[in-house]
């Protein structure tokens, strides 16, 4: 069998995806320029000539990350920011309840889960050095789910969807929840916790949550 006829055999598609995963695990580690195209296919268990052949080379596979990422993070908020309601169509009551609801849902998908890791490492990655896969990263995912949750936050805190106070407001909400992923080893050494698990969980959605509450009840006394 030539090696073309082997890239193209019924294992094309598991090779193409564990390239995938050592190379958001590479480049989240190490970055972009400190990862090499050999330790990403020796990490895959694959050829060399199989990252050309599935992606054309080193970039592309960079940017075949950014889309994995896009696409799973997209599923992650599908449940609260992306399905058939509106969020204008929502009373203030339901839209607190969509927001609890993407909180917990990011808690469980990004801090419970230690296979969201090389994620969280790549986009960090990425925010520090941005590059053509980082505006795959913001038009993909950061700005519509952004922008979505802006909207339903709106309609909890009586405001408006695109005010400054509105975006900031949604980032900080999510920046809690990211700590929580980020400084994962200092948290699980301060509060003495061994792993974050259900009742982790359940602790840190407590928090977040009724952080949420206290906000929205500040801005809607204090209007718009």
């Amino acid at each position: 069998m030539s090696r073309v006829e082997a890239l193209a055999s019924p294992r094309s598609e598991s090779t193409r995806a564990a390239l995938l995963a050592a190379a958001l695990n590479l480049f989240g580690a190490k970055g972009f320029e400190g990862t090499s195209t050999r330790e990403i296919a020796a990490a895959a268990g694959a050829n060399v000539a199989s990252i050309a052949y599935h992606f054309g080379g080193k970039e592309g596979l960079r940017i075949a990350c950014a889309d994995h990422v896009v696409a799973t993070v997209g599923e992650i908020f599908a449940g609260a920011v992306g399905r058939s309601d509106e969020p204008k169509a929502l009373s203030p009551a339901a839209a607190r309840d969509r927001l609890a609801q993407l909180v917990e849902g990011m808690i469980d998908a990004i801090v419970a889960r230690d296979a969201a890791r090389p994620i969280a490492r790549f986009v960090l990655r990425e925010m520090f050095e941005p590059s053509a896969a980082f505006e795959r990263l913001y038009a993909g995912a950061f700005a519509p789910i952004h922008a979505r949750a802006c909207q339903i936050w709106a309609r909890a805190a009586s405001a408006e969807p695109e005010s400054e106070a509105t975006r900031l407001a949604v980032f900080a909400m999510i920046a809690q929840i990211i700590y929580f992923r980020l400084a994962r080893p200092a948290v699980l050494r301060r509060m003495g916790w061994r792993d974050i698990g259900a009742a982790q969980s359940a602790a840190i959605k407590r928090i977040v949550v009724g952080n949420v509450d206290a906000t929205l009840g500040f801005k809607r006394k204090s209007g718009p």
